[in-house]
């Protein structure tokens, strides 16, 4: 796919997710819809999904993908790195990779896109392709819009489950 393909796709993709959220504000309807979607038009996943910030390490979330790790401290693996940096991290070669933990062996490429609301990490984006060099900066820029409009339409307060905060 060239590089015109797969902004019209990620725009899109964008779209998609406005018109899937219209309406819904619940954090795990839209966390849950959220990563089917991105499975859906990210043919190259293993896994598409979240992981919730606790407060003291990021926790498994909704997901579309294999059995994959639950508990995850802040500053280890991709997903905490991005979590304590609040930046994204692309990894282009999980294999070559330090600070990479492997939660599923068909994983050769990851993104991890922070999510911040109201300077509160809420947790992390976490996207792992079976193709290595899958992301860019077309992805980064993207996933990163992604990830804020799913903050900006979605209530984090997790009432449902008797989290108040």
């Amino acid at each position: 796919m060239n590089q015109s393909e797969k902004i019209s796709n990620y725009q899109l993709l964008l779209d998609q997710l406005e018109a899937l959220l219209e309406g819904e504000r619940n954090a795990l309807a839209n966390l849950s819809n959220s990563s089917a979607l991105l499975n859906q038009a990210l043919p190259h996943s293993v896994f598409t999904g979240f992981y919730l910030s606790n407060g003291n390490e990021l926790v498994l979330g909704p997901f579309q993908g294999g059995v994959s790790c639950v508990h995850i401290g802040f500053g280890q693996g991709v997903c905490g790195e991005a979590a304590a940096s609040r930046q994204t991290v692309i990894v282009e070669d999980v294999t070559q990779y330090d600070n990479y933990i492997s939660c599923d062996s068909r994983a050769r490429s990851e993104i991890v896109v922070p999510m911040v609301k109201d300077g509160r990490l809420v947790g992390v984006l976490d996207l792992d392709s079976h193709l290595l060099g899958d992301y860019d900066e077309i992805d980064r820029e993207y996933l990163e819009n992604f990830v804020a409009i799913l903050l900006e339409k979605t209530n984090w307060n997790f009432e449902m489950f008797g989290d108040k905060s």
